[in-house]
């Protein structure tokens, strides 16, 4: 089971919101709040009465007009789109033991840009093995 989330436009990247924030960052303050009201506007339309109570995994899907923009700049955009999840009810929180991980692909299309979140409930048995995965994860 899985649950869909379309964004018909583009997001503000890091580099923008840096930009507001320099400027002032009572007006960042602002412009996080705005954009996390249009999102919480889509999700009560597109995912009405949602609360997930498990773990999940977040697909993005980030679809730009062109190539200008650099893909780690974009998908920073993933932080207002979780905070509005939990701001909507759909999550408990954003964190750790909440959201088990997520992914990012990027697509070009200039006449249909935005953002496509796919959001992945886990049963126990995944839960069980994005655990174990995690405890034997060793960098070093």
């Amino acid at each position: 089971m899985y649950y869909r989330l379309t964004i018909p436009y583009i997001l503000p990247g890091l580099n923008e919101y840096i930009g507001i924030e320099r400027q002032n960052k009572y007006a960042a303050a602002q412009v996080k709040k705005n954009i996390e009201s249009g999102i919480i506007f889509l999700i009560k339309q597109q995912l009405p009465q949602l609360s997930i109570k498990e773990p999940i995994v977040i697909d993005y899907t980030w679809i730009e007009p062109n190539k200008r923009r650099d893909k780690d700049n974009i998908a920073f955009a993933k932080k207002f789109i979780q905070d509005a999840l939990v701001k909507a009810g759909v999550l408990n929180n954003d964190g750790w033991d909440f959201v088990a991980d997520f992914s990012d692909k990027f697509r070009i299309d200039a006449e249909n840009p935005g953002v496509m979140v796919i959001i992945h409930p886990l049963c126990n048995e995944t839960k069980a093995k994005f655990s174990s995965a995690l405890t034997k994860t060793s960098f070093f």
